[in-house]
């Protein structure tokens, strides 16, 4: 089915990721960095020229709008989430956007830093671009698809609605997160006044993708209590805990278990930093897999690799702490299976094929999902985001556009 309207994404999309908005790890700040809310301020100001009256920015810098309902039908309650903020990983300063018409299947060298080339073997989904128009940044930053085509695709749509008033659906929710990038996306949403059944995060990859299940996660801190001596003196009586938790993590699985050696379904246990004194050594990991089993299988490699080392330092002691971070949305996703099936028919509808898959990592919907809002992750287009490689398809925004319409449609219809 085809959508007579005149697509806005692409001028929204260009004027977005000018405005730098990368969240900062090491601020204790909500949101983490004030600049998000210059775009906060922007996306409020657009949807109420849309005359979506109750659009607003909280102090947290998190955006909400409804666009009320026009059925008679007694419809759930859809959100639309996207974040706002970018990666830290690569600079969001002076994006200067490049619009590539008509993909010739080569490779993309970017203008003001040639040395930065999107090759074609490096990023194989290219082969399904030729024709298309890429959008990349210029090669001194990041693009900020990753999560800006999301923001654009979700802004797009509602101007779609609130300017087709013909077209039947239910009340939609719209929310625009800060510091995804960071791990702190939902810390501060307010359920209450969000007061959705179900939602979807726009922030995937491919064409077509539809995500439905991510890692499930804790994070485990090893501490180890050495025997501090002077060194001068210190034979038979220096234990140290530096030394002992380097042996700790060099007999953790070579070939296994580390996210160097896995993909697809398999888990790992990583150690992300490491810091210490001859009495006292820290070593914090993230672990990871798809079911909360498979992770206490993990833990417990952790716990014995650690006990196995202490046994050679008497006097030394250890400790592990687990914490739980996040868990896998599957779970909450199958008690609600329509979720999933009207984003696969609304990818369908939309003219592709849907690619169910799963996530190495987590997203704000698996968090939410547990907040009480079953939330998969639907295709924005973004590729190679984090990266100064990153770029993003002008016909798969409007693809993931018609996508958010179809299921807001087809909620209506269901209903």
């Amino acid at each position: 089915m085809n959508i007579n309207y005149q697509h806005t994404f692409l001028d929204r999309f260009l004027r977005y990721v000018q405005i730098d908005t990368q969240s900062d790890p090491n601020s204790s700040t909500i949101p983490s960095t004030e600049k998000q809310k210059d775009l906060g301020k922007l996306l409020v100001e657009e949807l109420q020229s849309m005359g979506i009256a109750n659009a607003h920015m909280d102090e947290y810098g998190y955006v909400y709008a409804t666009i009320p309902s026009n059925t008679d039908k007694d419809v759930p309650v859809i959100c639309f989430c996207s974040h706002m903020d970018t990666s830290p990983d690569s600079s969001g300063t002076g994006v200067k956007p490049v619009i590539h018409e008509n993909y010739d299947g080569g490779d993309i060298v970017l203008p003001d830093d040639p040395n930065v080339v999107i090759r074609k073997s490096e990023h194989p989904d290219l082969e399904e671009q030729i024709g298309h128009d890429i959008i990349t940044a210029s090669g001194t930053t990041l693009l900020g698809a990753d999560n800006k085509a999301g923001l654009a695709e979700i802004m797009d749509a509602a101007n779609y609605f609130m300017t087709h008033p013909e077209v039947k659906h239910g009340t939609i929710r719209i929310l625009f997160t800060p510091d995804e990038e960071i791990g702190r996306g939902v810390d501060k949403v307010d359920m209450k006044k969000l007061g959705a059944n179900f939602g979807y995060t726009v922030d995937g990859e491919k064409a077509g993708s539809l995500e439905d299940e991510t890692f499930s996660a804790d994070a485990a801190i090893l501490e180890v209590k050495g025997i501090s001596a002077h060194p001068g003196f210190a034979k038979g009586k220096l234990v140290s805990a530096l030394k002992i938790a380097s042996e700790i993590v060099s007999k953790l699985p070579k070939d296994t278990l580390s996210p160097e050696t896995t993909s697809g379904r398999e888990g790992f246990v990583h150690p992300v930093s490491m810091e210490g004194t001859v009495e006292h050594a820290k070593i914090v990991f993230i672990v990871r897999d798809f079911t909360d089993e498979k992770l206490k299988d993990h833990e417990a490699v952790l716990q014995n690799t650690m006990d196995e080392v202490l046994k050679e330092y008497p006097g030394a002691t250890g400790t592990l702490t687990v914490t739980e971070q996040y868990r896998n949305m599957k779970k909450v996703l199958d008690q609600h299976p329509q979720v999933v099936q009207y984003a696969v028919e609304a990818i369908e509808r939309a003219g592709l094929k849907p690619i169910r898959s799963s996530i190495r990592g987590g997203t704000d919907g698996s968090r939410l999902s547990f907040m009480g809002l079953p939330c998969p992750n639907i295709f924005a287009g973004e590729h190679a985001f984090h990266s100064k490689q990153e770029w993003v398809s002008v016909q798969d925004m409007e693809k993931a556009t018609l996508t958010i319409i179809h299921l807001a449609k087809i909620w209506e219809e269901r209903s």
